[in-house]
């Protein structure tokens, strides 16, 4: 499964790319929804995290000097929605939690039309020139939600 995965995305656009991490960030908050429902803190925490690991990855790969407004909207967005997050996890509602899935899948489902230029034809936005990451940084944040 693991070969399968690591493939899946051969040649994908950087629009699909994104949309896949947005998928990815839905598919983490529906494990959250589901671990509240099961009362299993320790699973909520981990599935918050991994969401939460997505937005940052996505608001650090930014373009702001080239995304100009459409990038800071998106690093807003990022914020908001990495607080609505936490406070979804803190207060262990279900319903915060599903309010940041319907956000998140408005974004992605934007992404999809973004990609499409003013003759339908496929196009990479600003924002998505992706800085190669850098193999030096620091790694990730090791808070908890």
């Amino acid at each position: 499964m693991g070969d399968y995965r690591e493939h899946a995305l051969d040649g994908a656009s950087a629009v699909d790319l994104v949309v896949a991490l947005y998928d990815g960030i839905i598919r983490f908050l529906y494990a959250a929804v589901a671990a509240v429902e099961r009362g299993d803190a320790e699973r909520r925490r981990t599935a918050v995290k991994r969401a939460l690991d997505i937005i940052v990855h996505l608001q650090a790969r930014l373009r702001m000097d080239i995304g100009g407004r459409p990038a800071e909207s998106l690093s807003d967005f990022y914020a908001a929605i990495f607080a609505e997050i936490l406070q979804a996890s803190q207060a262990g509602s279900k319903v915060k939690f599903q309010h940041a899935i319907d956000c998140v899948r408005n974004v992605r489902d934007a992404w999809r039309e973004v990609a499409k230029g003013p003759n339908g034809n496929l196009r990479q936005p600003d924002v998505l020139r992706m800085q190669t990451p850098d193999p030096d940084a620091a790694p990730q944040s090791s808070w908890t939600a």
